[in-house]
């Protein structure tokens, strides 16, 4: 895991590199935080699922042009995303309804549009800015949840997000994450919950030093 991770950062730079301004401002640096993540079922009332919080690291580059403070933003993370999965209808307590613990592992790359806030006087001291852009992940860990359901080896989402950099260094963003494919699926089994897929909707909070 730890030598995908190392070329795809490596791929990231040298793609960066190539196709910025050479008067772009280019920092990086690390970045972890908190990923509080459920799936959405096209069939709410066979399953359902509860906020659970899991946990996120890796490593961000960031560009900025030297044009109206905008620029990207592109990461390599590992997620560990964790879910309750619930048989049976959302309203109803989980006494005596079957619940699965779902947690899942990838290696994530977000690729954000980013537009930093310019201000006046206290510039160099916070900055907020506003991000949005696709986000790409692989999945690490197993395939199979249980018997019945199965994660996908590939998941998009849309992030849109926003957060304020300090002292030029310390950049703390939250984003929401809106799924666009599909990152569970029901196997092996017939009828109406042959159809059943699931798709991420999360919530992030990260940290990022930036040299």
């Amino acid at each position: 895991m730890i030598k995908t991770i190392k070329r795809i950062a490596l791929a990231v730079v040298v793609i960066a590199a190539t196709v910025v301004p050479a008067s772009a401002q280019i920092s990086f640096g690390p970045k972890v935080g908190v990923a509080i993540d459920r799936l959405s079922f096209n069939k709410e009332a066979l399953l359902s699922s509860d906020n659970r919080a899991g946990f996120t690291g890796g490593l961000m580059l960031e560009v900025m042009l030297p044009i109206a403070n905008l620029g990207f933003d592109a990461s390599v993370m590992y997620v560990h995303r964790t879910t309750d999965i619930v048989v049976g209808n959302s309203d109803a307590p989980h006494g005596g309804i079957a619940v699965t613990e779902a947690g899942r592992d990838y290696i994530e790359v977000p690729i954000n549009l980013k537009w930093k806030i310019g201000l006046p006087i206290v510039g160099k001291v916070f900055t907020p800015y506003v991000f949005t852009g696709p986000s790409f992940a692989f999945l690490t860990s197993k395939k199979a949840i249980n018997a019945a359901l199965q994660n996908k080896t590939f998941d998009t989402a849309w992030n849109f997000g926003v957060g304020i950099q300090l002292f030029s260094k310390l950049q703390v963003g939250a984003s929401y994450g809106l799924g666009m494919t599909k990152a569970m699926k029901a196997v092996g089994i017939g009828g109406q919950a042959a159809n059943i897929d699931g798709k991420n909707k999360y919530w992030t909070v990260t940290a990022a030093w930036m040299f």
